[in-house]
């Protein structure tokens, strides 16, 4: 088995195992999202993929958004080819990537 695929694997059975309450930001995430779309204030997640995909680096293994220096961000964690996990981080009205940090 693959480095990344481990790594993807070992990252979906974290999130399984989340406390009930970090679920339920996660579903805050989303409405935020909802409400910051509807508001014309940031793109959808799926446009911001279309648009960034590419220059991510790999594959997308979570997503949050927030609210940062009076700006919405969609934060992602990416898992690259050498199995290395990233946050990219991407103005969601912009569909900019503003930061990359490796772990």
């Amino acid at each position: 088995m693959s480095k990344t695929r481990r790594a993807i694997i070992a990252l979906s059975l974290a999130a399984a195992l989340l406390p009930p309450a970090a679920k339920a930001g996660r579903e805050h995430d989303y409405d935020r999202a909802r409400r910051a779309v509807e508001r014309g204030e940031a793109l959808a997640l799926a446009e911001i993929l279309t648009k960034v995909r590419a220059d991510l680096g790999g594959e997308v293994v979570g997503v949050e958004f927030e609210r940062k220096r009076e700006r919405w961000i969609y934060e992602f964690k990416v898992i690259d080819p050498a199995g290395r996990l990233w946050e990219v981080y991407v103005d969601a009205a912009t569909a900019t990537i503003l930061k990359r940090e490796g772990h």
